[in-house]
C-alpha cells in the first residue's frame, strides 16, 4: 500500500514539472516550427523572422487586451487575450504580407538564391525586434486575468490525501486544446480546399504548378497569412502561459527551428512531432529527478545530488545538440522533409 502511494506521488510529481509543462511548451513549439516548414515549403527559404513575427502578435495582443480592459470588456474566466486574438492575428497577417511585397517580392522577382532570402529575413527580424521594443519596452508583462489554476494543488492534495498535489493551469489546457483545433483546420484546408491542394502542389513542383495555372502570388498571399497567424497563436499561448519579455522569442527561434528540422523541413506533420520531441527533451534533460527516484527507490535510498542532466541555464543547449545530431545523422529529419 505504502509503494503504490509512493508511485501515485512520483506520478504526480513527475506531471507537474515534466509531462504537462512539456505538452504545453511542446504545442508552442509545434505551431511556431509549422509556420516556418510551411515558408520553407513553399517559399523555399528559412524565415529567420519568424520568433519576431511572434513578439509582434503577442504584443498587439496585449495591446488590445489593455484597450478593451479599459472599456470593461472581459471573457469571464478566460483570459481577455483570447478575446484580443483574433485582431492580433488581423494585423500581424497584414504586417507579414506587407514586408513581403516591399522585401521578399523584390528578390522574388529577380530569382534571388535562398541565402538571399535568409539574409533579408534577418534583416527584417532585427528591424521587428527593434519595433516591439520601442513600441512596448523590454519589461516583463504578466497577463493576470482570467481563472489561473483548474486544479490547484493544495485542492488535489485534500482531495487524494497523497503529498503531491497536482496543479493545472487553465493556460496550459487553453494551449494544447488551441493548438490542436488549429493543425486540425490546417490539415483540413492543405488537404481539402483548393487553395490548399494548390500549395501543396506548388510545393512539390514549381514549375509544373506554374504550367497548371496555379496563381503564384495568391500561394505566396495565403502562405504568409497562415504563416502569420500561427506565430501570432504560438506568441500569444506562450505569453499567457508564461510571460511576455521580447527577447524570449529572438531565443525561441533555435527550439523552433530545431523542431522543424527534426520533423522534416517542409513537412507540416513533422513539425508537430518535432516541437513535441525537443520540448520533452528540454524539460526532461533539465528536471532535477531527486524527489522523482526517492519515491520509486527501495527503502530509504536518497540520491546525493540532484539527479540532474543540466541546469535550467542550458535548456537551449538540448535543442542545439538535437539539431546538430538530427542533421549529422539524419539530414531529412523524421518524416524525410528537404535537405538544408
Amino acid at each position: 500500500m505504502e509503494y503504490s502511494t509512493d508511485l501515485l506521488n512520483a506520478l504526480v510529481l513527475i506531471s507537474n514539472y515534466v509531462l504537462i509543462p512539456a505538452l504545453s511548451y511542446g504545442s508552442q513549439l509545434a505551431l511556431g516550427a509549422v509556420g516556418v516548414t510551411l515558408v520553407f515549403g513553399i517559399l523555399r527559404f528559412a524565415n529567420f523572422a519568424h520568433g519576431e513575427m511572434m513578439s509582434f502578435g503577442c504584443m498587439v495582443a496585449i495591446f488590445t487586451t489593455w484597450w478593451f480592459q479599459s472599456m470593461g470588456i472581459s471573457s469571464g474566466i478566460f483570459p481577455t487575450a483570447i478575446l484580443a486574438l483574433p485582431f492580433a492575428i488581423l494585423i500581424t497577417a497584414l504586417l507579414a504580407v506587407a514586408i513581403d511585397r516591399s522585401v521578399f517580392s523584390f528578390y522574388r522577382k529577380r530569382r534571388s538564391r535562398p541565402v538571399t532570402f535568409v539574409v533579408a529575413s534577418v534583416g527584417v527580424m532585427f528591424m521587428l525586434n527593434g519595433l516591439v521594443r520601442i513600441l512596448i519596452g523590454t519589461d516583463e508583462i504578466i497577463f493576470r486575468d482570467g481563472q489561473k489554476f483548474l486544479i490547484k494543488a493544495g485542492a488535489f492534495k485534500k482531495m487524494t490525501g497523497l503529498s503531491e498535489g497536482l496543479a493545472l493551469k487553465q493556460t496550459q489546457v487553453l494551449t494544447f486544446v488551441l493548438a490542436v483545433i488549429s493543425v486540425l483546420v490546417l490539415f483540413w484546408f492543405l488537404r481539402r480546399t483548393r487553395t490548399g491542394k494548390a500549395m501543396r502542389a506548388f510545393s512539390d513542383n514549381e514549375d509544373l504548378s506554374l504550367l497548371s495555372g496555379i496563381n503564384p502570388e495568391r500561394i505566396v498571399l495565403v502562405t504568409w497569412i497562415i504563416a502569420a497567424s500561427l506565430a501570432t497563436l504560438a506568441g500569444v499561448l506562450y505569453g499567457l502561459d508564461k510571460s511576455f519579455k521580447p527577447m524570449v522569442f529572438f531565443h525561441m527561434l533555435l527550439p523552433i527551428f530545431a523542431a522543424a528540422i527534426v520533423g522534416g523541413i517542409g513537412q507540416p506533420l513533422g513539425a508537430i512531432l518535432g516541437g513535441y520531441v525537443v520540448a520533452f527533451s528540454e524539460i526532461t534533460a533539465t528536471y532535477a529527478f531527486k524527489k522523482f527516484i526517492k519515491y520509486l527507490a527501495p527503502g530509504d535510498f536518497v540520491p546525493d545530488g540532484l539527479v540532474q542532466f543540466l541546469t535550467t541555464e542550458y535548456k537551449f543547449a538540448v535543442s542545439f545538440l538535437i539539431l546538430v545530431l538530427v542533421l549529422l545523422v539524419r539530414p531529412t529529419g523524421i518524416l524525410r522533409g528537404k535537405v538544408l
